[in-house]
């Protein structure tokens, strides 16, 4: 490891948001570790709590996982849509779980969820996505409330529509749709992305929030 004192974990290390995540925090701040999912597979506990048993400790962690099975809901099986739930919803309770021990006795530490806009629209063919990321604020907030008196924040991170490899096989008309909703007339970009991502956890004030990193404009209900 490096000679920074505080660990940073990027769990589904090795998509294109969590490397340009890690590379955008200087390197005397954080040791970050981003591991890919045979190193830690977060919707396994076994898998999560042999990794997190290996370190010292975690300071911050963010819960980048995240895995599509898109389908028309007459056409959703039932493997696709726990996939999809244990990877993006159940596998940030099972790290948040296991990082929490250190945080909890350390008085100190932040948890930072990547949320989804697909949450607050619920796109049609995307149920279990649109469910767990919707999933995702609730536990920000719920968990937010829990550890805040022990100096621990937890928040949620909206990116917006990243050109990466997680959205590379979406359909030309897809992409274009998505892009008419954008009042900038242009996607997030990751670099832009990860550099948010970076100041979000410098402000220590703030937990239980949700924060929308795109040019997109709905109402929450």
């Amino acid at each position: 490891m490096a000679s920074a004192e505080r660990i940073a974990v990027i769990t589904g290390g090795q998509g294109d948001l969590a490397q340009a995540i890690a590379q955008a925090f200087p390197s005397d701040i954080y040791t970050v570790l981003t591991p890919s999912r045979a190193e830690l597979d977060v919707s396994s506990r076994d898998s999560v709590q042999s990794y997190f048993a290996a370190l010292p400790q975690v300071d911050l962690l963010i819960n980048n996982a995240g895995l599509c099975d898109d389908a028309l809901m007459l056409k959703l099986t039932d493997s696709a849509w726990n996939a999809v739930l244990d990877t993006n919803l159940k596998g940030a309770f099972l790290t948040s779980q296991a990082a929490l021990k250190s945080m909890l006795r350390r008085q100190q530490g932040h948890i930072l969820n990547i949320g989804s806009y697909a949450a607050r629209r619920g796109p049609a063919g995307q149920a279990n996505y649109a469910a767990a990321k919707a999933g995702l604020i609730a536990l920000t907030q719920s968990l937010a409330r829990e550890v805040g008196s022990r100096n621990v924040r937890v928040n949620c991170v909206l990116p917006g529509w990243l050109e990466t490899k997680f959205t590379a096989r979406v359909t030309p008309g897809k992409t274009a749709q998505a892009l008419e909703e954008h009042v900038l007339g242009r996607f997030n970009t990751v670099s832009e992305a990860a550099r948010a991502i970076v100041f979000m956890d410098t402000l220590e004030n703030m937990s239980g929030q949700v924060i929308q990193l795109d040019s997109r404009i709905s109402k929450w209900f």
